[in-house]
């Protein structure tokens, strides 16, 4: 069973353009509600990234280990989008709930929300 605040690995092919794409660390953040229901296919998701120079208040930096992650990362609030879950594989591990805090306001920047 997968939760909110989990980083897990998924196949984020195909895609386009800018987006992050192939497979790469992701941030569930859907309520887990949805996530604990298996009838419920599509999650929300964040991906990461390594290229830790792009910072911008609608990205969140996460120092080497956090979660578990092998490399530092940001996770890409602005790119916030849905999965099935058949492309979700391997628990890499959970964020703690300040880095969690973190990354939901930098989705509500992204989305212009108060």
């Amino acid at each position: 069973m997968v939760r909110r605040g989990d980083i897990l690995w998924a196949d984020l092919a195909p895609r386009s353009g800018s987006e992050q794409s192939g497979r790469r660390p992701v941030l569930l953040i859907s309520n887990d509600g949805f996530n604990c229901t298996s009838a419920w296919r599509s999650l929300i998701i964040v991906p990461l990234t390594t290229a830790v120079q792009n910072q911008s208040p609608t990205t969140v930096y996460l120092p080497l280990g956090t979660a578990n992650l092998s490399r530092e990362s940001l996770v890409l609030g602005h790119q916030i989008t849905t999965l099935d879950r058949a492309k979700l594989f391997h628990r890499i591990g959970s964020l703690a709930g300040l880095y969690l805090q973190q990354v939901e306001r930098a989705i509500l920047r992204a989305l212009a929300l108060p």
